[in-house]
């Protein structure tokens, strides 16, 4: 199988103020992405785990504060059955 074959970009519409706040996240997290002045958001999906990385970030500036803390309280609160 041919290593590009399973590449896939995928364009981001988000408001400008997040965009370039995305970019950097995505940056950090070695994923690649371009953006240009009043473009849309570019991002290199590679593997699972940077699509997964992707819908965090973009999730974590879509989502209000208070529905932030709350989803957090939720994580904690869940318990790890053990076999």
């Amino acid at each position: 199988m041919n290593p590009s074959s399973s590449l896939t970009e995928q364009v981001i519409e988000i408001s400008r103020s997040d965009r370039w706040s995305v970019y950097r996240r995505l940056q950090e997290l070695a994923i690649p992405c371009s953006c240009k002045t009043e473009q849309p958001l570019r991002v290199q999906i590679n593997n699972a785990t940077a699509a997964i990385q992707l819908w965090s970030v973009v999730r974590q500036m879509k989502l209000s504060r208070r529905d932030s803390v709350y989803w957090l309280e939720k994580c904690w609160k869940i318990t790890v059955k053990r076999k």
